[in-house]
């Protein structure tokens, strides 16, 4: 006699749906801290950027002889008067020392930057002017938000000598807060 072999091949309605509740769990809890972990990476990212940018900036001055502003901007070509840094910024050898630093026909761009999407950036300066080491460097602080909020906001304090510092506190020791 001959026996029947029967193969079977797929799975049952029972495997798939517990398969598919698997995946919708892990999924569900691995995403949001995904998105966190990038929104991080943006922080990071635009704080390294103006971080090195002061640092480029107060090289420049020195090594030109020269005052070299960053500011925010729009169209990566000029200064915007607000204090709203979440389009972009530039730096410019601002060969007239106005202030608020205002780039005019005739000064070298030396950098420019654009802002990553979702990314907050506000600073209690127009501009920062960082000049060669006789004088001294326009103070302030630069908050970085993610506007989601997924992570806290990081701030670049820029000191007198034109160095800047990361924290996440202010002087009082109260978190930074994001402008609405």
């Amino acid at each position: 006699m001959r026996q029947q072999r029967h193969d079977l091949r797929g799975y049952s309605l029972y495997e798939l749906l517990m398969t598919l509740t698997l995946v919708a769990v892990v999924l569900g809890l691995g995403l949001p801290s995904f998105s966190g972990i990038v929104a991080r990476n943006r922080l990071h990212t635009e704080i390294n950027a103006l971080f090195h940018a002061i640092h480029v900036a107060r090289k420049e001055s020195i090594m030109r002889h020269k005052v070299v502003s960053i500011c925010p901007s729009l169209d990566a070509l000029n200064c915007e008067p607000g204090r709203d840094w979440s389009t972009g910024w530039i730096m410019f050898e601002n060969s007239d020392r106005d202030e608020p630093p205002r780039r005019d026909a005739g000064e070298a761009l030396l950098q420019t930057h654009k802002i990553a999407e979702n990314v907050r950036i506000t600073a209690n300066r127009r501009g920062f002017t960082l000049r060669a080491t006789q004088k001294r460097a326009t103070n302030g602080t630069i908050v970085v938000c993610d506007t989601a909020g997924r992570v806290t906001p990081r701030a670049l304090v820029i000191s007198y000598t034109g160095r800047p510092r990361v924290t996440l506190k202010t002087t009082r020791g109260e978190p930074y807060r994001c402008a609405d």
